[in-house]
């Protein structure tokens, strides 16, 4: 694990999890982060920050069951690490510190 910082569609996908909690998969984290960002996400993005971050100890992830939706084809599974918890409690105090102030100057 490394101590460098999130990047911003990383920090996204973390927060995707902790909404979703446990057994996520890419399409709900995708739907999630649309939904709440306004940004498109291509399910690409999705895997190549899942292995990103699971690379990193933050996500775990496993084969689910088969489902009759996806022809008998298993989803992907991926849950949020005691690490990856950490991380977010890091960069939210950062952030946080970081707003503190700002209101009266960003609000007309």
């Amino acid at each position: 694990m490394t101590s460098r910082p999130l990047r911003d569609f990383e920090q996204l996908m973390l927060l995707a999890l902790a909404h979703l909690g446990d057994d996520a998969h890419g399409g709900s984290m995708r739907r999630l982060i649309e939904e709440r960002t306004g940004r498109v996400v291509s399910p690409g993005a999705i895997y190549t920050a899942c292995d990103r971050l699971e690379a990193r100890g933050y996500i775990s992830s496993a084969l689910g069951e088969p489902t009759p939706e996806r022809g008998g084809k298993r989803k992907r599974l991926y849950r949020l690490r005691p690490a990856g918890v950490a991380v977010l409690r890091t960069e939210h105090a950062a952030h946080a510190g970081m707003r503190r102030g700002l209101k009266a100057k960003l609000v007309p």
